[in-house]
């Protein structure tokens, strides 16, 4: 029998030392859409130059070594299907940080492994145990803790936030479901393809061109961050489990803050100090059972990453 040797230590610290600099590229992403969003530009056309960046860079990587081949898959339904909730997923953010900070968006959006939790009962026929289910509605009191929807200050966007990590807890299930029946190329050229084809009519109907090239710069970094991010975590995750890299995705709460506080000037509340500690031990601990039960762990990710080893993450 062969057996197969588990990732030298070194590889793993290095992969962890890369994928630290995922969530700051990640942060970048969500920065420079909501400065675009709040200076005008409408979240779709945002979105849609996101995608539009991943779709081309993806295509310009595949069509060379596999050709149209790779658009072909006996899973079609579940990619477009998988496309459209990540496409989702980043709309609803977007149009969540005209009205909210990051430091809440990103918050919200670690409800993603409780939701994915919840979710694979039904959608997996998998089964939960009691400690995990409880660690799930603890979270969503964190959650509660963090929105204060009975303060005369809630911001109904908070809505749009929770539609998006939904968004986001489809698209990791449907990763699951797909995992190791379809390659990770043409998972991301369709997740890229459905979101730019999709957007865009609507992007054109409401287009607003950049003021000056600096605006440019700025839109077109949404995509480039995002994909940029998106290709150190997938060179992370060849050399170290996902199960190793998993916990660090929580660090993008630290980079998140910092950018609402010194471009956005807009700090964390009281709340979120109480509520976010709740939110991300939570999900730790969904994390540490899943590792347990030897279970693929979901690593909550903002909603810029695309890929299948993330998804099984």
């Amino acid at each position: 029998m062969t057996t197969i040797a588990a990732p030298p230590t070194e590889r793993r610290l290095f992969a962890i030392g890369i994928v630290l600099t995922t969530f700051v590229f990640f942060t970048a992403c969500d920065v420079a859409a909501k400065w675009m969003v709040v200076s005008g530009i409408p979240p779709l056309q945002v979105a849609f130059v996101r995608y539009m960046v991943q779709f081309a860079f993806m295509l310009g990587l595949a069509l060379p070594h596999i050709g149209e081949g790779v658009f072909r898959s006996g899973n079609t339904p579940l990619l477009v299907i998988r496309g459209a909730a990540l496409l989702g997923m980043t709309a609803l953010n977007f149009f969540a940080l005209v009205h909210l900070p990051l430091t809440l968006t990103s918050t919200i959006m670690f409800s993603i492994p409780l939701l994915v939790t919840a979710l694979s009962v039904p959608f997996l026929g998998e089964s939960v145990g009691w400690r995990r289910w409880m660690a799930v509605f603890m979270g969503f009191v964190g959650i509660l803790v963090i929105v204060q929807p009975w303060d005369a200050q809630f911001h109904w966007a908070v809505l749009l936030s929770l539609g998006c990590s939904l968004c986001g807890a489809l698209y990791f299930i449907l990763t699951r479901k797909l995992a190791g029946r379809t390659s990770t190329m043409s998972m991301q050229l369709y997740a890229g393809g459905v979101g730019a084809i999709v957007l865009l009519p609507f992007a054109l109907m409401d287009w607003v061109w950049p003021d000056g090239p600096v605006a440019w710069i700025i839109l077109l970094s949404v995509g480039v961050a995002a994909m940029i991010g998106h290709q150190i975590s997938i060179a992370a995750h060849r050399l170290a489990p996902a199960s190793v890299l998993a916990p660090f995705a929580y660090t993008q709460i630290v980079w998140m803050s910092l950018a609402s506080w010194w471009i956005f000037a807009e700090p964390p509340t009281a709340w979120l100090y109480i509520g976010a500690p709740i939110v991300i031990g939570s999900g730790l601990y969904i994390w540490l059972r899943e590792r347990v039960l030897a279970k693929p762990v979901v690593t909550p990710v903002a909603p810029h990453a695309t890929g299948d080893k993330l998804g099984q993450a």
